[in-house]
């Protein structure tokens, strides 16, 4: 299973023992508005981490759990996985590839999300080479959508995804590559 590092993060393929943390975030109702609505019960936050793992063991990719280099602590989960039309089974690899991010509250507003999100989709074009990559929110989510102008996706506008109406956003090889450059430049 693939272990990626940043300047302040550790990715770990999250897994039982990222259940404390993992837990903490999805019961925090304001993590949770714009996902599911509501906080999560512990037996469906370990019904979510052992769908990961076979999502990892299938497919080599799914959540990590985001942890603080210098603490240890658990600061959020990031995904690449296969987006979904509906709610058909996973994993399903005719979908295009996602990338995702959630943070505990306290860690909200200090780059995690886009450092994350970058590491992740270098990961995705440099071993998958996918043609894009997209990336999804609830309309809402004024935050998610601005992390996803940051790190240099275009609006594709709104989509149906999971079921559900999603702003969408998306970027191809040479969109992501630029991106990368002007950031790195500036």
């Amino acid at each position: 299973m693939t272990l990626l590092t940043t300047q302040r993060l550790r990715f770990e393929p999250l897994s039982d023992a990222h259940f404390d943390g993992f837990h903490a975030m999805n019961s925090d109702p304001e993590v949770m508005r714009y996902l599911s609505g509501r906080p999560e019960t512990p037996d469906e936050t370990r019904a979510v981490i052992e769908r990961v793992k076979a999502r990892w063991a299938d497919t080599g990719y799914s959540w990590w759990a985001l942890l603080s280099r210098e603490s240890g602590e658990l600061v959020g989960a990031a995904a690449l996985q296969n987006l979904r039309r509906e709610m058909q089974p996973l994993p399903d690899r005719d979908c295009p590839l996602e990338i995702g991010w959630r943070l505990r509250r306290e860690h909200w507003g200090k780059g995690y999300a886009s450092e994350a999100a970058f590491a992740i989709g270098d990961h995705a074009f440099d071993t998958l080479s996918p043609p894009e990559i997209l990336a999804v929110c609830n309309p809402a989510n004024t935050a998610s959508s601005g992390v996803m102008r940051r790190i240099g996706m275009r609006d594709r506008g709104v989509q149906r995804w999971y079921g559900m109406a999603q702003t969408t956003y998306g970027a191809t090889a040479e969109e992501w590559r630029a991106a990368r450059a002007a950031r790195a430049g500036a």
